[in-house]
């Protein structure tokens, strides 16, 4: 049968043909962009009590894990450059063990300086006490003449001068060595302001500091400090209880920890002390019904000790929450 194009329509014949395809593609487009409604459990398990606390007055609070000590930041007393870096992050070091150098030639040629002035000064003092050793001796010689016309009264008045000028010498000489020897033990002290040691025991947590970097005292509140170190055996963990909580507190009792995100993990930490001064809320939680503008009691436990580095739960700088009984808890 022959195509016959006066009886062709294109609304009649191509437009439902259009309109069937686009149906077809809208079904396939829904179909396969609908999101995925299976239920999945949270990649992060979210804090809870601990059964012993889950029908028992509690106070909770979230906190921060840091060194026994606190982080003591590490500077320098004098700028220059680094010369010498003698630590990385883990290491641990013992109280004054040297951490970095910084550039001390010019402290140690004033020390060069200072004893070859030491040397100098003490040659002086020698010739002086013999020279004050010979006039003294020609003064007594002249004294001892009992023929005053045998020694004028001249000579005994220039001999009398010279042992005096001979005893001024020697004081001056004396007077240059202590000199020389307070200029010596100054560029013995800056040489050892220059060499930058650890103040306490401890586990170094951050260097941020290299070698031929050039450091300076002038560093502004915002910088960074040179390097960070604390005692991190054992670790304490820094607890901040909402004002209004606070009363309720059962001061003393121990605090049940867990990481942030892990709370199936929990340990039983010590309690060590409370801070005397309440202090406006810096550690949040994200929590939709948290609130920043109230101020926090900051209560310290300790942390029990990991069997190993390597399995060790917490971390300086790591949040955790806590769960801890209030008063009138059994």
């Amino acid at each position: 049968m022959a195509f016959n194009l006066r009886n062709f329509s294109f609304s009649r014949q191509i437009l439902p043909v259009i309109a069937g395809a686009a149906l077809i593609l809208a079904v396939i487009f829904i179909v396969t962009g609908l999101p995925d409604r299976e239920l999945s459990a949270p990649e992060n398990e979210p804090p809870r009590a601990p059964e012993q606390l889950a029908d028992a007055p509690r106070v909770a609070g979230s906190g921060v894990v840091e060194p026994s000590s606190e982080v003591v930041q590490i500077g320098s007393a004098l700028s220059g450059l680094v010369t010498g870096l003698f630590v990385q992050p883990g290491d641990r070091v013992t109280e004054g063990q040297t951490l970095f150098t910084v550039d001390a030639r010019a402290a140690q040629s004033g020390l060069r300086e200072a004893e070859a002035a030491i040397g100098e000064a003490r040659a002086a003092i020698a010739e002086a006490e013999t020279a004050r050793s010979i006039a003294a001796q020609q003064l007594a010689l002249y004294r001892n003449v009992d023929d005053p016309a045998a020694v004028s009264r001249a000579e005994v008045i220039r001999a009398e001068g010279e042992a005096s000028a001979a005893n001024q010498r020697l004081s001056l000489a004396r007077a240059r060595l202590q000199a020389a020897q307070a200029r010596a033990a100054s560029a013995r002290t800056e040489i050892g302001r220059l060499t930058v040691r650890a103040p306490i025991a401890g586990e170094i947590l951050s260097v941020n500091i290299r070698k031929g970097e050039y450091v300076s005292t002038m560093g502004g509140g915002g910088s960074q400090p040179f390097i960070e170190m604390g005692q991190t055996q054992p670790l304490y963990v820094r607890i901040d209880i909402d004002e209004e909580q606070a009363p309720r507190l059962d001061m003393g009792a121990p605090a049940t920890v867990s990481p942030r995100g892990a709370a199936n993990q929990r340990v039983e930490a010590s309690f060590v002390r409370a801070e005397p001064l309440v202090v406006p809320k810096r550690s949040l939680t994200n929590s939709a019904a948290e609130r920043v503008d109230v101020r926090v009691l900051q209560v310290l436990y300790e942390l029990p000790e990991a069997p190993s580095q390597n399995e060790a739960m917490f971390r300086v700088g790591q949040q955790v929450d806590a769960y801890i009984p209030a008063k009138g808890s059994e």
